[in-house]
């Protein structure tokens, strides 16, 4: 059976920082408060003339570079995003014409922040049918577009970004486990309201605005924290693993306390876990490739590293994927 692992890895953020003092300019916070209760100190705001496609253009060639391949390589593009640049086309599509990958097929994935394990997950079977040779996976947001800033709960949590990899065959290691859930009974906690064919937009709905993410941050904390640490153990039993084996857990960045919660549960030491929320944010589907890069980037992971990523997100979705890192 053929080995699907990562061949390369790339992220790229925006210059704008964004600090907790300069939130608490325009909203009733402050940076103690931010802080104690999220983890993050800063994150990373894309321009006005930046949106989604742009980010993920930029990480998806720091990808192909880091792969050794040509952008005629890459056979698919798979994009996980709550921000689109519009409804329709999908954003892949405008970052296949981007970055000249001319001979892509290219489709967005919608699940969440769980965006990009699910679409990591999707991507890994077009390869093992022989369908594909080399698959472009990218995580990006240019979500503080669509968070209100008068939204004190909501505002301060998110930053923008992009993650992407390149899965493709490889001789040892690769991926070992993978799992992907959802419970739509839960949706209500995590939504944008309005924009889709449920409630398009309209002057009450800017009114209300209905055009922002509204979270019950309670149930979705309860949520994320059994999620995380679900998948996670089923992910290491269906690897054949123990949690020992695991060198590097790389979480989705919504909220350090969350991260915290589900460590102790799954029983893995803090210096083994990826953590960047403090300087980005929640960049949403866009986090997981970001912390992987970063590591990756710091020569932190070596060849037989086994590296556990776990996601959750609207939905509500969860999932988790176990690779056996052979660059």
């Amino acid at each position: 059976m053929n080995k699907i692992g990562i061949l390369g890895v790339g992220s790229y953020l925006p210059e704008k920082k964004v600090t907790n003092f300069d939130l608490a300019k325009i909203l009733d916070t402050s940076d103690e408060w931010i802080r104690a209760r999220t983890g993050i100190k800063e994150r990373r705001f894309a321009s006005p003339d930046q949106a989604a496609s742009d980010l993920a253009a930029n990480a998806a060639e720091r990808a192909i570079k880091d792969a050794g391949i040509s952008q005629e390589d890459i056979d698919l593009i798979i994009v996980g995003t709550n921000s689109p640049d519009t409804l329709y086309p999908a954003t892949a599509c405008l970052v296949q014409d981007k970055i000249g990958a001319k001979n892509a097929a290219a489709f967005d994935l919608q699940a969440g922040c769980t965006g990009w394990v699910y679409a990591s997950i999707v991507g890994a079977q077009f390869i093992k049918t022989g369908m594909y040779k080399h698959v472009l996976v990218i995580g990006v947001e240019a979500i503080t577009k669509m968070v209100d800033e008068k939204d004190r709960d909501t505002y301060v949590l998110f930053g923008d970004g992009a993650g992407a990899t390149i899965l493709g065959n490889v001789d040892k290691g690769g991926l070992l486990s993978s799992v992907l859930c959802a419970d739509g009974s839960l949706a209500e906690h995590l939504i944008l309201p309005a924009g889709g064919s449920r409630l398009p937009l309209s002057q009450e709905v800017l009114d209300k605005r209905l055009q922002y993410t509204r979270m019950n941050g309670r149930e979705v904390f309860k949520f994320a924290v059994r999620e995380i640490t679900k998948v996670s153990l089923n992910a290491i039993k269906e690897a054949g693993l123990t949690v020992d084996d695991i060198r590097w857990f790389i979480p989705h960045q919504a909220n350090l306390r969350i991260i915290e919660a589900g460590i102790k549960r799954i029983r893995i030491p803090k210096e083994r876990v990826a953590i960047t929320i403090d300087k980005y944010g929640n960049s949403s589907a866009a986090t997981v490739p970001i912390a992987l890069d970063e590591i990756y980037k710091a020569d932190k992971i070596k060849t037989g590293d086994k590296l556990l990523m776990v996601s959750f997100g609207a939905g509500m979705t969860s999932g988790a994927f176990i690779v056996e890192w052979s660059k």
